[in-house]
């Protein structure tokens, strides 16, 4: 099994409870569709790895969602289901979950309702934890209903935490994180804009505790539909379409003229860093932390962002659209006078 190396090293003593102590799964769940719903819950039923605890948190519709668990794992005491009334969105609805893991929990896993887990899949991320605060496996891409393969693995890859800040590297649903990172990531940053993703914070705050790691080798179905809500990687691996329809989405919500273009720009890419970047530093003191502030809080320096941005271009960890977005919001936003507002 191929290991891609961890950066930054350990930066704790303390070593990983052994992966046969119980730990959790969150899975967020919204109008799940049935067929994929209840093999997803079986798929995670059959794991290797028997000790856990799967937490459904329903965004609405709750006894609608735990009718489906039942009839999908029976009476299984490991399965439970809460639920609100109120619909937040999956970023929330994740937040929401975690919140319910208990404190002292060793491992957390995240799933999606509609993939497909390999038996082991559990099994062999839990080991991989030794050392680091996340690790990620690959997945295969296939189309429903027809089952057709758009790639037979994914490509997540460790890159430095500047480069992560700017281009997420870590889908929720292939990762578990030790449950300790809950102390830093708890509660989610509060962001008025379409590019708050939960599993790009979880990586970010596992980059500046002990570090993230990736096993190469695919563990899971990645189950692609229409009903997806990002699918196959967040926006910053989806193109210029998909960030051009977040600009957009973020320029209606801002209303008309520049200053409301300039900062639907910004929204996209710039302001979801200076976001995570300020939360990250106000909740850990760390050299990654400190590094993450200079370069994209709201106290940075140009030339500071601008070193960060190209340094991660030149060794290949974003893409020069990621840079480009990044460094265009950031500027407009600062013409305009967003940065003292």
């Amino acid at each position: 099994m191929e290991r891609i190396p961890t950066t930054p090293p350990m930066t704790s003593a303390d070593s990983f409870v052994p992966p046969a102590a119980e730990g959790y799964i969150v899975l967020a769940a919204y109008r799940p569709p049935e067929e994929l719903f209840a093999r997803q819950l079986r798929s995670i039923q059959a794991q290797t790895l028997q000790t856990f605890r799967c937490l459904i948190v329903a965004d609405g519709d709750r006894d609608a969602v735990r009718a489906q668990t039942t009839a999908a794992v029976g009476d299984d005491g490991r399965f439970s289901v809460i639920g609100f009334d109120e619909r937040v969105g999956f970023y929330r609805n994740f937040e929401r979950g975690l919140a319910a893991v208990p404190t002292g929990v060793p491992w957390v896993a995240l799933s999606d309702q509609d993939d497909d887990w390999m038996p082991d899949k559990l099994a062999t991320l839990v080991a991989a934890l030794e050392g680091v605060s996340l690790v990620s496996g690959q997945a295969r891409v296939v189309t429903y209903p027809d089952g057709a393969v758009v790639s037979a693995s994914t490509d997540r890859r460790v890159v430095s935490a500047p480069a992560l800040v700017l281009e997420n590297q870590f889908s929720g649903a292939l990762c578990v994180f030790r449950g300790e990172l809950l102390g830093v990531a708890l509660p989610f940053p509060a962001y008025p804009g379409p590019a708050q993703v939960h599993d790009h914070w979880l990586a970010v705050c596992a980059a500046a505790s002990a570090g993230t790691d990736v096993v190469d080798r695919v563990v899971q179905d990645y189950v692609q539909h229409g009903a997806n809500v990002l699918g196959e990687a967040d926006a910053a691996r989806l193109g210029w379409r998909e960030t051009i329809r977040r600009r957009r989405a973020a320029l209606r919500a801002e209303g008309g003229g520049p200053r409301a273009l300039a900062r639907s720009i910004y929204t996209v890419n710039a302001g979801w860093a200076e976001a995570m970047a300020d939360a990250l530093r106000s909740r850990l003191d760390s050299d990654v932390a400190r590094e993450l502030a200079a370069a994209y809080g709201a106290r940075r320096r140009a030339m500071t962002t601008l070193r960060a941005v190209l340094g991660a271009v030149r060794r290949g960890e974003v893409t020069p659209r990621t840079a480009i977005v990044h460094v265009s919001g950031a500027a407009l936003w600062k013409l305009t006078g967003g940065r003292r507002a």
